[in-house]
């Protein structure tokens, strides 16, 4: 009764969270110009989103900046995350940390409008800050960098130290030991680092509507100006296209650690069972005692 129970509070959880996507997919592929009326199988609004210029505008825009946003975000977070997480004793530690932290807990609003004014008042001085892809790039990433260094100082935090300190045992150079040790095995945090600020650069709408300028608008941006005059079924079929990226990218992105824990428990054993290899006598004790009566 206990194990039904699970099951069914397991699938209601899972209705939950996938319902709405699933509709929104099966939507995309109805023919009726309403959006909650289901007519007849179609892919006319797939179609259609290849004529419209407007939203693959928005969406190229969009994956370019979360593509580069999660890069810049992974590479400062990892220096800032490094230095906060391996350098415990310099002045200012405390405070740097809660400044590097500082954007998680600041609505996006005012960043998005601090950001904005700053861009305003070095166009009127130097003739410099068109508000462009560049303009969205620097918010994003400004948000991106916190999570990013938040997710890599707990990898970081659970990292032995004794292996680095055996590679420089060895000889390595810190260079080397951060290329060769540490980048290594901290990888998966890495990579779900980025895909974490790729989701957020990619879905952001309210830092995006300030610093967004005219011809470099980002899809969600696209889509709640147009939801202000009424859906168009062509957004649940960029939409599905959205998911689709996204799914792919979170599949490639488990098959990946998965593929890396398996290393990891294969080294492991390597490990464990290579002393005991060494160990392990070549003779029994009884071919060791008629060699030692025959000598």
């Amino acid at each position: 009764m206990i194990k039904l129970f699970s099951r069914a509070w397991m699938a209601a959880v899972y209705a939950f969270l996938y319902l709405p996507i699933v509709s929104l997919v099966v939507f995309s592929f109805n023919e009726s110009t309403l959006v909650t009326v289901w007519s007849r199988f179609s892919l006319k609004w797939y179609e259609a989103l290849l004529r419209d210029e407007e939203l693959l505008a928005g969406f190229t825009l969009s994956i370019k900046t979360a593509f580069l946003c999660g890069l810049l975000s992974v590479v400062l977070g990892t220096f800032g995350g490094y230095a906060l997480v391996r350098f415990t004793r310099f002045r200012g530690r405390i405070l740097f940390g809660s400044m590097l932290n500082l954007p998680l807990v600041m609505p996006e609003v005012i960043v998005g409008l601090s950001i904005m004014l700053l861009l305003v008042m070095a166009q009127d001085l130097l003739g410099f800050g068109q508000r462009d892809m560049l303009t969205i790039l620097i918010g994003h990433t400004q948000l991106g960098m916190a999570y990013a260094a938040v997710v890599i100082m707990s990898r970081l935090r659970e990292l032995n130290p004794a292996l680095e300190e055996a590679a420089q045992d060895l000889g390595a150079r810190p260079l080397q030991v951060f290329f060769l040790v540490t980048l290594p095995l901290i990888a998966p945090a890495l990579l779900s680092a980025f895909l974490l600020t790729f989701t957020l650069s990619f879905d952001d709408v309210v830092i995006s509507a300030f610093l967004a300028g005219p011809g470099a608008t980002t899809l969600p941006v696209v889509i709640f100006s147009r939801a202000k005059f009424g859906l168009n079924p062509t957004v649940n079929a960029v939409a599905s296209v959205t998911i689709l990226v996204v799914t792919v990218g979170v599949v490639l992105s488990a098959l990946y650690e998965a593929r890396l824990r398996r290393r990891r428990e294969r080294e492991r054993r390597a490990d464990w069972e290579e002393p005991s290899k060494l160990s392990k006598p070549t003779t029994t004790n009884h071919e060791w005692k008629l060699t030692e009566e025959t000598r």
